[in-house]
């Protein structure tokens, strides 16, 4: 964009000595008066080409403008992190500049909070819905739909993983349910039992691993799953 304005301009790189030694990149531009005009033009320097700590006005005047400036402000010094615990944070130099940012996404519909760090400050999103709505506005729509299509397959696998645990909980019920049943059946002298208890502990005895409901279904004729429970309580009671 640099050059477009016919300013030499290049970028750097350099590994940082610290830490992730990571690269690092730089951008340098010449020092002449045309490049300190399209600066301050920009809004990035004032006229005694001092560095600006907030844009003029008319540097985000318009809602193209803001989108532009927070986009910069987000490659800049931006970060977004994933999980269970979303967290996208803008860093800024002070709270003003913080504060700045919070209300120019404001304006375009995004609520950030801002808070102030030792070293610096940011202005951050921590809900899914915020940080979607202030990457479509920065122009990142492409991100956007990776993300909801992840939180999609996300809620669709825990959801799966919900069904999956409940219905092992309803089979290890069912057969500890099963084998009381059974023991108390085998305690019982079903001779002397009347017709319809005998029926449904026979129905138990051949059918150890069936449910109640599947149970009510082979009686002859078909019963209801609380007809069944109530008589194999029945039955149990006789044994006890």
């Amino acid at each position: 964009m640099l050059r477009a304005c016919g300013i030499r301009s290049e970028v750097r790189t350099y590994r940082r000595r610290a830490f992730d030694t990571a690269t690092r990149y730089q951008l340098h531009v010449a020092g002449d008066a045309e490049t300190l005009a399209v600066l301050v033009s920009a809004g990035v320097v004032d006229r005694r080409h001092a560095p600006l700590e907030r844009p003029p006005r008319r540097v985000v005047a318009r809602s193209c403008c803001r989108a532009a400036y927070l986009r910069g402000a987000f490659l800049g010094a931006g970060s977004i992190s994933l999980g269970r615990s979303p967290h996208l944070e803008l860093r800024t130099a002070s709270a003003e500049s913080a504060a700045l940012l919070a209300r120019l996404a404001k304006a375009e519909g995004v609520e950030l909070a801002t808070a102030e760090r030792p070293n610096h400050a940011v202005a951050y999103a921590k809900s899914w819905e915020a940080i979607e709505s202030l990457l479509a506005v920065m122009g990142a729509a492409e991100t956007v739909l990776a993300l909801e299509e992840r939180a999609v397959v996300a809620e669709t696998r825990s959801r799966a993983n919900r069904l999956a645990n409940a219905d092992h909980a309803n089979l290890v019920r069912t057969n500890r349910s099963a084998r009381r049943q059974i023991a108390a059946i085998g305690r019982l002298d079903l001779d002397g039992v009347p017709d319809h208890l005998r029926e449904v502990a026979e129905l138990r005895l051949r059918h150890p691993d069936e449910s109640l409901r599947e149970l009510a279904a082979r009686a002859d004729p078909p019963l209801t799953r609380v007809s069944v429970h109530r008589r194999l309580r029945r039955l149990e009671q006789l044994a006890e």
